[in-house]
């Protein structure tokens, strides 16, 4: 029986493309950039996206990750380039502004609160991923919170969970299952760990092969009756 979850935080509990979106456009008009265009945001989500796997790889540190991303984004949209390490600063926290729960995500941490152990686990930043946990309150019903840089090592690797695990006592595999919607983060990182995987596959994806998904879901409520079964 399944009696601790881990779940990840962007994509998942929490829009993180709503608040990139509005994040990015509110400091475009702060640093009087001009118009951020539908087309300009998608070019960035997709830069941020390779940045983060690189990282996910141990390819790139995560400073590099925060800045660079901006950097190149800047570049290829005629963006002074030097605004990249400030405009970086200010959307750590401008990120924690827009609030956006997946599935009712809040009511349903709340009415597992108790029944099983809950903790989230996130890659991001320890200043965005702070100020989202608090004001959406899902902070205050998880039983712990493990951030990348705090623990000092990135989900997938075994590292991350291995400090997750020091934490919150001794756990069985099989009684332990990650939430999230990344395979290269979240799937993978419980395949390292051993664990159970939820994949949060609300666009119903095929995944590649390499992946052990033990559940597949299109919606956070689904969870319920696999922690019955």
């Amino acid at each position: 029986m399944i009696n601790t979850l881990l779940w990840d935080v962007d994509g998942t509990l929490l829009d993180f493309k709503a608040a990139e979106s509005a994040a990015v456009r509110s400091l475009f008009r702060e640093f009087s950039l001009g118009p951020c265009t539908d087309e300009m945001i998608s070019r960035y989500s997709a830069i941020n996206e390779v940045f983060w796997q690189r990282l996910e790889r141990n390819e790139i540190t995560k400073r590099q990750v925060l800045v660079g991303r901006f950097e190149q984004f800047f570049a290829e949209v005629n963006v002074p380039v030097a605004l990249a390490e400030e405009f970086n600063r200010r959307y750590q926290l401008r990120l924690g502004d827009t609030i956006v729960y997946r599935d009712r995500s809040l009511q349903l941490v709340q009415s597992l609160r108790g029944r099983v152990k809950q903790y989230a686990v996130s890659n991001g930043a320890t200043a965005a991923q702070t100020k989202k946990l608090r004001l959406s309150g899902l902070g205050d019903l998880m039983d712990g919170v493990f951030l990348s840089e705090a623990v000092g090592a990135e989900k997938p690797n075994i590292a991350f969970f291995d400090a997750v695990f020091e934490a919150i006592g001794p756990v069985r595999a099989e009684e332990v299952m990650i939430v999230g919607d990344s395979l290269t983060s979240d799937i993978r990182g419980g395949n390292n760990a051993g664990i159970l995987t939820c994949w949060y596959n609300p666009e119903k994806k095929s995944a590649p092969a390499g992946y052990r998904i033990d559940y597949d879901i299109a919606d956070l409520w689904e969870i319920v009756p696999l922690l019955e079964a």
